[in-house]
């Protein structure tokens, strides 16, 4: 009876244990669980925060200086230095090859913040990171232009350049902005005549006089144009449209008396952009 009574003590003792430990386990699980990864810029005020990211950004070290800038704009928010910090951050994301971000970065910037004194700077880097013409090594090698490359990045930066010298016609940044249009016409120009060229090689002439039509209808200042009627001419002379063929031709000469296509010839940088030899 004696031990039957010291088992069941023993038993109680046991279990009591158990409930116990297990309760201490779970309770340094939830701990564990709970626990976050130490702020390494914790303590830190914002605007000393915010003078390292420039150290960093100044040195080029854009990844040390974006983790800054991001908690800036936290402890921030609200106010002149969190805008700032959001601005900073856009082009350290531009500059580390982060368009997405960026660009997402500026926007919200702009809507936010429609009457900032810095609204032009936004618009201004807004074009400056679809405007972007590092062709890289192949690039250079191959002879490829900004032209020949999606053309959707392009029409973005002459939006927001546009935009820019709409808005703020006096702002510092409008001057640059203007030469980057130019540019940008010239480019979108090039892209449709280099696919007319294509067309042209292909033999596929009707789509060919049509693309070199739409670039000179919606970029009739640009250099070119000069290509695009010489390439109207052979298309509508190959489809047999003889005179819409004439049209063309006397535009050319009117327009560029002194043309190389007009002595029968392609410019040697007619040969396709792969084309190494």
């Amino acid at each position: 009876m004696l031990k039957n009574t010291l088992w069941g003590r023993s038993s109680g003792v046991k279990n009591g244990l158990a409930t116990s430990l297990a309760a201490v386990l779970m309770a340094l699980s939830l701990s564990g669980c709970g626990s976050t990864p130490e702020d390494e810029f914790g303590g830190m005020a914002p605007d000393k925060l915010y003078a390292d990211a420039k150290e960093e950004a100044a040195d080029g070290n854009y990844e040390n200086a974006i983790k800054r800038l991001e908690k800036v704009e936290a402890r921030a928010s609200g106010t002149m230095l969190a805008q700032q910090a959001q601005l900073d951050l856009a082009y350290a994301y531009y500059k580390t090859g982060e368009k997405a971000q960026a660009l997402a970065k500026l926007e919200r910037f702009i809507r936010l913040h429609p009457t900032s004194p810095a609204v032009d700077y936004a618009m201004y880097l807004q074009g400056l990171v679809n405007f972007n013409d590092d062709l890289g090594l192949f690039g250079r090698v191959a002879r490829q232009d900004l032209a020949e490359r999606d053309q959707q990045a392009a029409r973005d930066a002459y939006e927001s350049f546009k935009q820019l010298s709409t808005r703020f016609p006096t702002s510092k940044y409008t001057a640059d902005a203007k030469l980057r249009m130019n540019y940008i016409v010239n480019s979108l120009a090039s892209g449709e005549v280099h696919v007319a060229r294509y067309y042209l090689r292909r033999g596929a002439y009707l789509a060919a006089a049509n693309r070199a039509q739409q670039a000179l209808t919606d970029y009739r200042s640009s250099p070119a144009i000069e290509e695009a009627l010489y390439i109207m001419v052979r298309a509508y002379d190959k489809l047999g449209l003889t005179p819409l063929r004439d049209d063309a031709e006397r535009v050319l000469k009117q327009s560029f008396p002194n043309s190389p296509y007009l002595a029968g010839g392609v410019k040697a940088a007619d040969k396709p952009w792969w084309q190494l030899w």
